[in-house]
């Protein structure tokens, strides 16, 4: 979404307050925090969950984020295959090995960041967490939160890649508050790559897995850093990510983030958008200007859903959930899609 990250706290305030369960998941809390434009919607941590190593790469605990008409897909791309490391400038589609197909647009999706479960009748692509698995037949899209530490997993970041923790000038390491998340530190090309061979660990995962797309998390995540990271660490650490993920076969998704111009998002690689409240926010039009109709739409409100499917619902995939993302039998489950 777009400027100041408290902005739904500022609407929503102590009522859904009230409703948030606290926890530290990684992408998009057992119930959902409030985000802002630009920033996150992830649930809870639903189990304690063991890091385990790989013979490469330690690897954190799992990140638990947190149309029934398909339109013609995006032509498939091809990239050649690259290292986890930063790039230098940008991630062009245009070699050999790597083949990924972005999301169809205008289809129908279902947001199961919180918990996994069937879906609807209809629903064609559906983003589930990296820990879940990919629901069978699907078009499924893997989120992660890459660009700050679950609260539950700080520890796990301490003990193994200190170096990557943004630090401010005390050496305490910087806390986004509405969050309780450590932002990562992705200032240098050395940080960058190691961050990209964490995170790598998880898009393996997701490839391995069958998921089609990556949703990383948390691109604005300078705009919380107190001024110790910038907006061109953060494009250079997302293309670098970009560039891992499309070489294991997987399309990358924009998360949030409205105020990215066309031109970085085309330098950062991105191939299709996921956007919370764009309706609600007056913001879809941000996301369609550089990705056309590959933009999910996620509203989280009856008059912002209405407003989305007014507006787009004939080019954009747009669902309705609840603001918690639960899974049906409870009590606050709610999906719709136009």
């Amino acid at each position: 979404m777009a400027s100041p990250r408290n902005r739904r706290l500022i609407l929503l305030g102590a009522a859904v307050t009230t409703a948030v369960v606290a926890a530290g998941i990684g992408t998009a809390n057992a119930g959902t925090r409030p985000f802002s434009s630009g920033g996150h919607h992830r649930p809870a941590a639903t189990r304690n969950v063991t890091p385990t190593a790989s013979a490469s790469r330690s690897i954190p605990p799992p990140v638990r984020p947190t149309a029934s008409r398909p339109a013609s897909e995006a032509p498939t791309r091809t990239t050649s295959p690259a290292a986890p490391t930063a790039p230098a400038s940008s991630t062009s589609a245009t070699a050999s090995a790597g083949a990924w197909t972005a999301p169809p647009a205008n289809a129908a999706f279902d947001y199961q960041i919180g918990r996994a479960y069937t879906p609807p009748a209809g629903v064609t692509v559906v983003s589930r967490d990296h820990d879940a698995a990919a629901a069978a037949g699907l078009y499924n899209i893997c989120y992660v939160n890459a660009f700050q530490a679950q609260s539950d997993a700080l520890s796990w970041w301490q003990s193994n890649h200190p170096n990557v923790l943004l630090r401010d000038s005390s050496g305490n390491v910087v806390i986004d508050q509405d969050w309780d998340e450590a932002l990562l530190d992705y200032s240098t090309a050395a940080k960058r790559a190691e961050l990209t061979s964490v995170v790598g660990a998880w898009i393996d995962q997701c490839a391995g897995k069958g998921f089609k797309a990556l949703e990383p998390d948390n691109l604005d995540s300078y705009t919380r850093s107190k001024g110790r990271l910038t907006e061109s660490q953060a494009i250079a650490y997302a293309a670098s990510l970009t560039s891992y993920a499309h070489s294991k076969g997987l399309a990358v998704g924009q998360k949030n983030t409205a105020e990215l111009t066309t031109a970085t998002a085309r330098q950062i690689g991105f191939d299709f958008a996921v956007a919370e409240e764009c309706a609600d926010f007056d913001e879809c039009a941000n996301y369609t200007a550089s990705y056309g109709n590959q933009v999910i739409v996620i509203e989280y409100s009856q008059s912002g859903f209405t407003k989305a499917c007014n507006s787009y619902g004939s080019r954009l995939s747009i669902v309705l959930r609840d603001v918690d993302v639960t899974s049906p039998g409870s009590g606050s489950y709610a999906f719709k899609s136009c």
